[in-house]
C-alpha cells in the first residue's frame, strides 16, 4: 500500500498533544483588529483544543502526526 500524504494546510494549523488530541490557534486575530477590544484580542492569543467531534477528521488529514 502506498504512503499516505499529509494535508499540508492541516499540518500548519494543528499540532498533536501528548494525550492524543490536537491544539489549534483561535480565529479572528488577523485583520480588522482596531474595532476589537484589547481584552478580546488578548484572549484570542490563547491556544485552544480541537473539539472531540473534529479530531477524527484531523487524524485522517495528518496520518503520521
Amino acid at each position: 500500500m502506498p504512503k499516505l500524504k499529509t494535508n499540508r494546510g492541516a499540518a500548519k494549523r494543528f499540532k498533536r498533544t501528548a494525550s492524543g488530541g490536537f491544539k489549534r490557534a483561535q480565529s479572528n486575530k488577523n485583520h480588522i483588529l482596531t474595532k476589537k477590544t484589547t481584552k478580546r484580542k488578548r484572549h484570542l492569543r490563547a491556544i485552544d483544543q480541537v473539539a472531540e467531534a473534529d479530531v477524527a477528521m484531523i487524524r485522517r488529514m495528518m496520518p503520521y502526526s
